[in-house]
């Protein structure tokens, strides 16, 4: 396992696919697990992508402000979270 930073937003992955993977090496990961190595142009360019089209935010934004948005009205626990 290791920490692995989605454009500022940190989870675990599982590397059994990509063991040799290294600190500051980009990789696809799906469902958890490190699938295939990538050069940093090729990451970088597909974060900003993602950035572009919201699927950073709809994946790991704040589930908080997203309900709060769904369903229309302010962040239900905007203070008590901070």
């Amino acid at each position: 396992m290791a920490a692995v930073d989605f454009g500022g937003v940190v989870k675990e992955v599982c590397l059994e696919y990509l063991p040799d993977l290294r600190v500051g090496e980009y990789a696809i990961v799906r469902v958890g697990f490190a699938l295939q190595r990538l050069d940093e142009g090729s990451a970088r360019r597909t974060l900003e992508l993602f950035e572009e089209l919201g699927m950073l935010q709809e994946e790991f934004g704040d589930p908080w402000e997203q309900a709060a948005q769904a369903a229309g009205g302010d962040d239900p626990g905007g203070e008590a979270r901070r």
